[in-house]
């Protein structure tokens, strides 16, 4: 693999040089660790965009790179930002063409691709973990939940706002949709849910044995195996790496079950589970995997 520049803007910007699949030298952050400075969800769409130039300036050092791949969040098509619920500044924002004309500027001309953040992740977790030539799928449970996959394919893929339950009465999904994965599993709704505990609580009352909490938390796994059922029975059965801090409340035998249930053309039986942590490193260097490939296929075709 060539030299390319990987980018994971989310809630900071975190910027690296990548090598056969592997950092050189340091990431480069935004706030720098320690530095009491804005967060992206305080600046302006053209702020972001400037911001991770001067990053990925400071990274290129004035090397030759095939490319560049940005990791964000929203739905991303051509680089242009249709919707980003986290980052709600920068809906409609031509984010590709900003940043490639930005970086033209500053001498930089390799092509710019931008990904939602999940499947630079899911390329990334491939990567790192000898799974380039798989198929793969990751869900990341925080916040909100997201849905990677690897190889990166056109498409909107916004696996958290799949439909998992008819209840009218399951509205909290923060983009305000109902029945929703995200309503059931995000920490957010989960917080909306219980307003008299939060998460962690409502996990360590159900193994205490509270019928309120088991009833939630069973239906919290068989929402993720829904939502996972769906993608088998859409692209078939593979690997699913579950990450994201509340990846620790998985209670695997629990998920397995449910998966089984749901699944049953033995065509599309044999799906694994795995957790796995990731980190800015992983991101980065997924989004430079990704746009290595997409570079590779514009100059084929």
């Amino acid at each position: 693999m060539g030299r390319a520049i990987g980018v994971l803007a989310v809630e900071h910007v975190a910027v690296g040089l990548i090598e056969d699949n592997r950092v050189a030298g340091a990431l480069h952050l935004y706030p720098e660790k320690g530095r009491e400075l804005a967060g992206l969800r305080e600046m302006p769409a053209e702020t972001i965009a400037q911001c991770v130039c001067e990053q990925i300036e400071a990274v290129g050092k004035g090397l030759a790179v095939e490319s560049i791949g940005i990791g964000f969040p929203g739905i991303i098509r051509d680089g242009l930002i249709e919707e980003s619920p986290n980052l709600q500044q920068v809906k409609g924002f031509q984010l590709g063409a900003s940043l490639s004309s930005e970086l033209s500027k500053r001498g930089i001309s390799a092509p710019v691709h931008v990904f939602n953040d999940a499947d630079v992740m899911a390329a990334g977790i491939a990567a790192t973990r000898g799974h380039l030539g798989r198929f793969i799928r990751v869900w990341t449970l925080g916040d909100g939940i997201g849905f990677g996959r690897y190889p990166w394919a056109e498409g909107v893929w916004e696996g958290g706002h799949c439909v998992v339950t008819l209840d009218p009465k399951e509205h909290f999904c923060g983009c305000g949709g109902r029945g929703h994965l995200e309503g059931i599993m995000g920490h957010r709704s989960m917080r909306l849910r219980f307003l008299d505990m939060e998460p962690e609580e409502v996990f360590e009352n159900a193994r205490a044995g509270d019928s309120r909490c088991v009833t939630f938390v069973r239906m919290w796994h068989r929402a993720l195996a829904a939502a996972t059922a769906t993608s088998i029975h859409m692209d078939g059965p593979g690997k699913f790496f579950i990450s994201g801090p509340n990846s620790k409340y998985i209670d695997m035998r629990l998920l397995n079950m449910y998966v089984q249930e749901m699944v049953k053309m033995s065509p599309l039986q044999g799906s694994l589970f795995e957790l796995v942590s990731v980190s800015d490193e992983i991101g980065v260097i997924g989004a430079a995997v990704n746009a290595q490939s997409r570079t590779r296929l514009t100059n084929d075709d």
